[in-house]
């Protein structure tokens, strides 16, 4: 039985307790890395792209870190990079697949988006699968959980409203609790696919 998002979320942050200045602090130098790239005149477009995929593993590992009580570090958002293509491809291959299913309709579009969310946190945890194994293996680990996905990131929605009313500075703390709350989904459902798989 998978826990609840309320639970999840309490979860996160009671991992994040000490660590919100480092979560605080990693984010926004990541912020401030992906605005500096998408500046770039004439090739911000493109080098975002090729970016942003080892930058959302880095990501994925700093967040698991904090939400498994391991060591945190501010690097850890770089080392993405050290899985270069699998990231890359597993970005890409996902804009593209939930580009077609928007094609037929936004809901198809969504509904793959949400099939496809746990692929980096499966790179994370296995950096020798492929990209599109990563990808293969998110919708099977996504099947019957989408809903109860969607509905964490709605709970979310009354905090981004008062963190609009700050000006914006409020995301700083509202990104890491969202991400962290991510990362403690993915491994409660990945307890419950484990246990399905082996009766």
């Amino acid at each position: 039985m998978s826990t609840k998002n309320v639970d999840l979320m309490q979860m996160a942050q009671e991992s994040l307790k000490g660590k919100w200045w480092l979560a605080v602090g990693t984010f926004l130098v990541y912020m401030i890395i992906v605005v500096a790239i998408q500046s770039i005149p004439q090739v911000g477009r493109v080098a975002i792209l090729i970016v942003s995929g080892p930058f959302a593993l880095g990501v994925v590992i700093f967040s698991l870190s904090i939400s498994r009580n391991q060591e945190a570090r501010l690097e850890q958002i770089f080392q993405g990079f050290n899985n270069f293509i699998t990231a890359l491809k597993a970005y890409v291959f996902s804009l593209l697949f939930i580009f077609l299913w928007s094609i037929l309709l936004i809901v198809p579009g969504i509904i793959a988006a949400l099939s496809y969310s746990m692929t980096f946190f499966i790179i994370a945890d296995d950096n020798s699968i492929s990209a599109l194994e990563a990808i293969k293996k998110s919708k099977k680990m996504m099947d019957g959980y989408k809903w109860k996905y969607f509905c964490l990131y709605l709970r979310f929605i009354g905090w981004a409203l008062l963190c609009i009313l700050t000006l914006g500075i409020g995301f700083l703390w509202l990104i890491p609790y969202m991400q962290v709350s991510v990362a403690k989904f993915y491994d409660d459902i990945k307890g419950n696919s484990l246990t399905t798989e082996s009766l």
